[in-house]
Formats: structure tokens, C-alpha cells, sequence
């Protein structure tokens, strides 16, 4: 998908020296909040509508999931309104400098509307794929504006120095030829930029204005990087803590139960029929079945990699045995892995990494057949191993 993407984006010259936009890129737009931004629009907004800040900012989709991803105030909060005008309004400036939307002015108002639906479903859909669009634009609008060889010598010999002076000549930059005019503002924003670089390349990215004291991985790009999962461990915590923790409790879930619907949606897309076909999978597929119970594997609940879309009679007669749903036919289970197989290796040949990455697929095997396999394996191999584990059971 990144040729795809870098392919649209040549269509355009983004040099930052010709246009003088500083909001090209800004403090919101971390791969979390693009990609939740990019979800709101697929879902709320009819294809060519022209729509504003407010048509989201109203909708009850972005009102009911803000909050349950991000821990925000209610976006009816008017206390609030500051906040969100730039939490929704810098991802849409960005997108729109990308040429994924189309920005026209009407009045003091920016209207938007969908230019480029296929990258903008991609980012919507993960994270990741969020992170692989802001690299391939970060690449596009630097090289663009001669300034993407400064970032490659930072990564050629990645010191304090070279970070210093890379951060130096950045500033100076985007004052020279924005209306930016402080390099407060500047220090605000680079941040974002380097450290998709730095995540991509392995190298220490920046944190608090200074180089970091270790490389930048993924989960650090994130707008939401507390980790709910690790809140009030301790068992002597007061009583004001473990009310918060309930909170936190409540906020998982409802964290967690917008990314499993958010996969199923995505599985209803691209499966219009049963992934299985066997006897049972004749008629309307209706179901999404988790291959690895939710209820014993929270950490896969959500990757599209464990879901598989089947008929109501494979549901809940097969998967299933006799409708219990807390119980899982192993036999089953092999056939879902192995049909699941055959639909993610059918879709990389097809359209990429768009919507499956066989990496996850193994990620969700090992984790839930508590297994070892390699992410180098073919498919054949992958379900040749599945059979002989199975068979062994």
C-alpha cells in the first residue's frame, strides 16, 4: 500500500517553499487521532458531501468514541470546545495538504470533502496504516522542500549534536517560509515529524525538547500512550484509586469494544460472503466469529487477523458447539484458521497490506495456540503446521 500511497502523492508538489502553509503537519496529528479522525469521516459523512469541523464534531459517533478512546471530556462539553476544535480540526488541515481531502474557504470556515476515498478507508482502518501514511507524506514534503536529506543525516550518524542540529535548522526553516514566527511553536510540531522518522529507522526520537534517552518505538507516536492495562497494580491503593481504577475498568472496555466492532465492520466490507466454504456456508453470512475467544483472548480481540465471517448455521452449530457460545469445536477452530488463511494470503496478492498483514496472523496464531511460528513461513507451510498441531491435540 506505501506504493500506492507515495504514487498519489507524487501526483502533487507539496514544497512547503512554494505553498507557505505551516499546517502541513501539527500537534494533534499522532497515528491514534488521524486514524479515529479518518474513521469519523467514513463513517459519518455521505460520499461527496462537503462537510465541516462541526458535522463531526455533532455526530454521535465521534461524541460516543472520543470518549472511549482518548478518556476526553464529553464532546458536548462546551468547557471543552478549544480542545476539540483543534483535536479534529488539525488531523483535517493535514489530510487536506496530503490531497486526501479538499480544503475550499467559505468565509472564515474551512469546508472539506473526500478527494482520495481508497487511501482515506486505509487510514481509517489502523493505526499502522495511519503510521505508514504519515511516513511515506512526511518523505513526499520534505524531499519536496530539499529539507529530507538533513533527516538522513541524522539517521546516518544519530548523536545530541546531530539531533541539535537537525531541531536548528528545522526551526529556522519553517519560520523562513510559513507565518509561523516563534520557534515555540515550531518545537511543538517537530516532534511529531521526527519521530515517525525515528520509528521507522530505529533511532532516538525527541521527548520534552531533548533527543530521547531511547529509540522510538510505535506506541510511542501515540496521542494515547497511557496504558490502561497497567493503571493501580498495587493492592494497597486508597480508596479514591480504586474508585479511579473502576473508572479505568469502564473505560477499557468501552476502549476495547469500539476496536472489535471497528474490525468487524471492516470484515463485513470485505467478505460479503462466509470465509468457509463448506456445507454449512451456503445462505446470508451474517456472523463474525472470533477464531480465538474474546473472553480468553482480549490482547486479539480486534485484529482482523481473528475474525472470519460465517452463516449463522456455522456460528452456532460448528463453531459453536449446540449454541454455547463461551465454548469452542477445536475441529472448527483448525477450519477457520485454515479458511482465514486462504483469504488473507488471496487478499496480499491482491491489494497488499490493505487490509491483512501476515505478521499479525502469526502474532494472533501464537498467541492463541500459545505457539512459536515464524512470521517467514509461506501460507502452506503456515497451515501445514496448524494441521499437524491440531491432529496432535
Amino acid at each position: 500500500m506505501r506504493e500506492e500511497i507515495k504514487a498519489y502523492l507524487n501526483l502533487f508538489d507539496l514544497d512547503i517553499r512554494k505553498t507557505n502553509d505551516a499546517r502541513f503537519m501539527d500537534q494533534k496529528c499522532t497515528p491514534d487521532v488521524v486514524c479515529f479522525i479518518a474513521d469519523c469521516i467514513v463513517n459519518t459523512i455521505r460520499p461527496n458531501q462537503t462537510f465541516v469541523v462541526n458535522d463531526i464534531w455533532n455526530s454521535q459517533y465521534f461524541i460516543k468514541n472520543t470518549r472511549a478512546i482518548f478518556n476526553k471530556p464529553w464532546a458536548t462539553d462546551k468547557k471543552a470546545g478549544s480542545e476539540y476544535d483543534k483535536f479534529i480540526q488539525q488531523p483535517l488541515r493535514m489530510l487536506g495538504y496530503a490531497q486526501i481531502l479538499e480544503i475550499t474557504k467559505q468565509g472564515n470556515q474551512n469546508h472539506y470533502r473526500v478527494k482520495n476515498e481508497n487511501i482515506l478507508d486505509y487510514i481509517s482502518q489502523r493505526e499502522r496504516n495511519t503510521y505508514n501514511f504519515l511516513y511515506c507524506y512526511f518523505e513526499k514534503i520534505l524531499t519536496d522542500s530539499g529539507f529530507w536529506r538533513y533527516f538522513i543525516d541524522y539517521k546516518n550518524n544519530p548523536n545530541r549534536n546531530t539531533f541539535n542540529e537537525l531541531k536548528e535548522r528545522y526551526t529556522c526553516f519553517i519560520i523562513g517560509h510559513t507565518a509561523i514566527n516563534t520557534a515555540i511553536e515550531v518545537h511543538r510540531i517537530f516532534p511529531k515529524i521526527l519521530n515517525v522518522f525515528a520509528v521507522e529507522n530505529q533511532l532516538h526520537g525527541s521527548e520534552r525538547g531533548y533527543m530521547s534517552k531511547y529509540v522510538f518505538t510505535f506506541s510511542d507516536l501515540m496521542y494515547n500512550r497511557k496504558n490502561w492495562r497497567d493503571l493501580n497494580k498495587d493492592k494497597a491503593i486508597t480508596r479514591q484509586e480504586a474508585e479511579m481504577e473502576i473508572v479505568d475498568a469502564v473505560q477499557q472496555e468501552a476502549y476495547n469494544a469500539y476496536y472489535v466492532q471497528k474490525a468487524k465492520n471492516l470484515i463485513k466490507k470485505i467478505h460479503p460472503e462466509s470465509e468457509v466454504k463448506d456445507t454449512w456456508g451456503k445462505g446470508e453470512a451474517t456472523q463474525i466469529h472470533h477464531i480465538f475467544p474474546i473472553a480468553y483472548y482480549p490482547q486479539i480481540a480486534h485484529y482482523v487477523e481473528n475474525l472470519i465471517r460465517l452463516t449463522p448455521t456455522q456460528h452456532y452449530t460448528k463453531a459453536h458447539p449446540e449454541n454455547k457460545t463461551q465454548e469452542v469445536n477445536k475441529d472448527y477452530q483448525l477450519t477457520c484458521l485454515l479458511f482465514k488463511a486462504d483469504s488473507i494470503e488471496q487478499s496480499l496478492k491482491k491489494v497488499r497490506e490493505k487490509y491483512y498483514r501476515k505478521e499479525s496472523f502469526i502474532y494472533v496464531i501464537n498467541v492463541g495456540l500459545s505457539s512459536d511460528f515464524d512470521p517467514a513461513l509461506s501460507f502452506p507451510d503456515i497451515k501445514a503446521r496448524l494441521i499437524r498441531i491440531y491432529n496432535a491435540a
